[in-house]
């Protein structure tokens, strides 16, 4: 291959990872951005219509303050990071129960996972013959995966 055709793939390949960077960050700032107005919003609707300085810096950083105060004023990356590690775990979890707790308790036993699970199997057995097959699984377009 020429080098001039190594460089251009070379070039068209960083393109690509910068963009792929660029349209993820939007996406991430987008999402910060809905957020920030959100909690603005609830802070103003809370209030009579404004806020003052003090509402509007609890509006946008109250779980960073206490982590602060927790930490006797000064907040390293290690500590934050521990905390949005421990956040996002906290949020998945949350997910995890609502799809399995069927009794509402916000607890989860052998008993809810094995329901959820025999719930699943039922729906994934379209024959009802006790074994989920091949054909009965549908690929990424819908499609059962039979051969034509």
């Amino acid at each position: 291959m020429r080098k001039s055709t190594k460089l251009a793939l070379a070039f068209a390949a960083l393109a690509g990872a910068v963009g792929t960077t660029a349209y993820a960050e939007n996406n991430a700032s987008a999402k910060m951005r809905e957020d920030t107005m959100m909690r603005l919003n609830k802070a103003i609707s809370d209030s009579d219509g404004a806020i003052t300085f003090d509402q509007f810096s609890d509006a946008m950083n109250a779980r960073l303050k206490k982590l602060v105060a927790a930490n006797g004023g000064k907040l390293t990356v290690a500590q934050l990071a521990d905390a949005l590690e421990k956040a996002r775990f906290e949020r998945m979890a949350k997910r995890i129960i609502a799809r399995y707790d069927s009794k509402g308790d916000g607890t989860l036993t052998s008993d809810d996972i094995t329901g959820r699970e025999n719930k699943v199997f039922a729906m994934l057995d379209r024959n009802n013959d006790g074994k989920i097959e091949k054909s009965e699984l549908l690929d990424d377009e819908g499609n059962d995966g039979s051969v034509q």
